[in-house]
C-alpha cells in the first residue's frame, strides 16, 4: 500500500486534473452556448431580411434586386448550416470534456477513499496498541497487588 505522503500527493495531482478538467468542460459548454446564440442571431437575421424583401416585393422590385435577395439567401443558407455544423462540433467536444471531467472525479474519489481506509487501519492499529498497553499495565497491577 502507498505511503500516507504518496497518497496525498495523488490525491492533489488528482483534484488539479480534476479542477483543469472542469475548466476545459466549462470553457467547452460556454462555446455550445456561443455557437447556439449566433445560430439564433443568423436565423433571426434570416427571418428579418425575408420579411424586408416580402415588403420590397409589395412595392415591387426589379429582377437585379431578385437576383441579389437569391443570392444572399443562398450565402446565409450556407452560414446557418455552418453555423449548425460548429454546434455539433461544439457539443462532441463538450460531450468528451464531460467524459474527461468524470474519469478524473472519479481518480480523485478513489485515491480519496485509498487515503481515508488508510487512515482507518492506522488508527484501528493504533487503538489496538493502546489496548494492548492498557491490558499489559492493567495485568502489572494486578500482579503487583498479590
Amino acid at each position: 500500500m502507498a505511503s500516507k505522503a504518496q497518497l496525498e500527493t495523488l490525491i492533489d495531482l488528482a483534484r488539479r486534473e480534476t479542477d483543469d478538467a472542469a475548466k476545459r468542460l466549462g470553457a467547452a459548454l460556454k462555446a455550445v452556448d456561443d455557437a447556439r446564440q449566433k445560430h439564433d442571431m443568423l436565423v433571426g437575421y434570416r427571418e428579418e431580411y425575408v420579411n424586408r424583401f416580402q415588403d420590397a416585393q409589395a412595392a415591387g422590385i426589379t429582377p437585379m434586386a431578385y437576383r441579389n435577395f437569391q443570392a444572399f439567401m443562398d450565402k446565409l443558407d450556407v452560414a446557418v448550416k455552418g453555423q449548425l455544423d460548429m454546434i455539433t462540433r461544439a457539443e462532441q467536444r463538450s460531450s468528451a470534456e464531460k467524459l474527461a471531467w468524470q474519469t478524473a472525479e472519479r481518480k480523485r474519489v478513489s485515491y480519496s477513499t485509498l487515503n481515508e481506509r488508510a487512515d482507518a487501519a492506522a488508527l484501528k492499529l493504533e487503538n489496538k496498541r493502546d489496548q494492548k498497553q492498557m491490558d499489559e499495565h492493567a495485568a502489572r497491577q494486578a500482579f503487583y497487588k498479590r
